[in-house]
């Protein structure tokens, strides 16, 4: 039976995820954040940048935000898992605090490390709970990814994509503001200086799907977002430009396996 649990913490910049997934896949997709997941029971298998990596109860999954990934149980019993969901500058300054300019990456998706494994299932546990302090709340997330970042981290400086005479990131923060409104291609080629052909064609040779796919995904994550802030499903699926209720419930189902409402509790 398909379960995700999303828990918010004290941290506006650490969410919690505990799920069990069995006939539920996911398509192609991304995160605005880093998604640190623990494979708790059975298989899965997932395409990560033209590989497949087939991983297994006590295995590590790093996605980093805006990598394309996909992701199905192997076994028909499913797959459990535990994960944290973290703001990208939280953990970057978390990481390299003598650069704040420069962000966090890893240098391979998969981790065996039964050390690091066992490390950050206790921290998802610990901050799942309700008997812990503040401070402690504070200070257990540094010590908890502190082998992590040794061991299979880097700063850099953060890469750069150019869509014509604009950056991705340009392009990120004008949807953001009208995320709400119909965005027509004709805007985002006309703000990048190409010709909606020559957008569409550079946006997916750059960022691996579609501009309408693109954009779907990040009204649907920064629904999420909103969902666990408390906002009602009503609200939310108005603020991030779905004019359908039943629009919104079936595409956000299709992508996380869960209903809004349920991300809500």
């Amino acid at each position: 039976m398909e379960h995700a649990n999303y828990r918010n913490t004290i941290s506006e910049s650490i969410n919690l995820i505990d799920a069990h997934y069995q006939r539920f896949s996911f398509q192609r997709h991304y995160h605005l954040d880093f998604h640190i997941g623990l494979i708790t029971q059975g298989e899965q298998k997932f395409q990560h940048k033209g590989s497949t990596h087939h991983v297994q109860q006590g295995h590590v999954v790093i996605m980093q935000p805006d990598e394309l990934h996909d992701g199905h149980s192997v076994l028909a019993s499913g797959y459990q898992t535990k994960v944290f969901s973290l703001n990208p500058q939280w953990l970057s300054s978390l990481a390299n605090e003598s650069n704040s300019h420069n962000m966090v990456s890893f240098r391979q998706p998969v981790l065996s490390d039964p050390v690091i494994f066992r490390q950050l299932y206790q921290l998802h546990q610990l901050l799942a709970g309700q008997n812990l302090s503040q401070l402690a709340k504070d200070c257990l997330p540094l010590e908890g990814f502190e082998r992590l970042f040794k061991h299979y981290g880097q700063t850099q400086a953060p890469t750069i994509h150019n869509l014509g005479t604009q950056s991705t990131e340009i392009l990120k923060e004008f949807i953001w503001h009208n995320i709400d409104l119909p965005i027509r291609l004709e805007q985002l080629a006309s703000l990048c200086d190409l010709t909606p052909t020559q957008f569409q064609r550079h946006f997916k040779a750059t960022m691996g799907m579609s501009p309408y796919a693109w954009l779907s995904r990040l009204r649907l994550e920064y629904a999420m977002k909103l969902l666990r802030e408390g906002h009602s499903a009503t609200q939310v699926a108005y603020q991030v430009g779905f004019y359908d209720q039943a629009h919104f419930t079936k595409a956000f189902k299709i992508n996380f396996g869960i209903t809004p409402k349920q991300a809500s509790l």
